[in-house]
């Protein structure tokens, strides 16, 4: 399989959660900027959507949309535990956050990362995301990871998104459960290796 990525952007969740599914994945480098591939190729003809992720089978089918690739590698890895058994209640839980993360979090961001963006727009989102965050603040309230002790599909994305508050200059130390989490996700094995060979971190093989 290929996932089509960009360094820091929410297709670090996906290559998160291939590490901890043991999942090898082949990694495909695309610019966001003007929709190519690294080696070569345009990425509208991987994905019509032009962002990443984009997961490519074994088949050659193209999957896309974060929430979906990440249930999608956790299904092939039940072991791992980091999805709930499909068609449980718990599961449907699982698919909750995930719908709260993309469509409260994820998409608050967007507009902060344009250099053009309004003053009183950005204000607002950085208001915004404040108040969709105080309920993750209270979720992780006496727990390691959103659901507990385990470390879901959920963390992994959680993690990615709250990585780019420090770029946008959005102030977490109002949240310390959610400051504790993302020290703690960032000290997991699958999430330093997959940070490294995205360029995120220093490789401490080249140190």
């Amino acid at each position: 399989m290929k996932l089509y990525y960009s360094p820091g952007a929410c297709s670090l969740s996906p290559h998160i959660v291939a590490n901890e599914a043991a999942i090898p994945l082949e990694l495909v480098k695309v610019d966001v900027t003007t929709k190519t591939v690294a080696r070569d190729g345009d990425f509208w003809d991987v994905n019509p959507k032009g962002y990443v992720p984009a997961l490519e089978l074994d088949d050659g089918q193209v999957l896309t949309e974060g929430p979906a690739i990440v249930q999608y590698l956790a299904d092939r890895a039940p072991q791992s535990g980091l999805a709930p058994v499909n068609g449980s209640f718990e599961r449907v839980r699982l698919q909750e956050v995930l719908n709260y993360l993309t469509s409260e979090i994820h998409k608050s961001y967007s507009p902060l990362f344009r250099p053009d963006v309004p003053l009183e727009v950005r204000e607002e989102r950085l208001a915004y995301l404040a108040k969709r965050y105080a309920l993750i603040e209270r979720q992780l309230e006496g727990r390691r990871f959103l659901f507990g002790d385990p470390f879901t599909v959920a963390d992994a994305y959680l993690f990615t998104l709250t990585r780019w508050a420090r770029v946008v200059k959005l102030d977490l130390s109002r949240f310390p459960n959610l400051e504790a989490f993302q020290k703690r996700a960032a000290g997991r094995k699958a999430v330093l290796d997959a940070m490294r060979a995205e360029g995120l971190i220093p490789d401490s093989k080249a140190a």
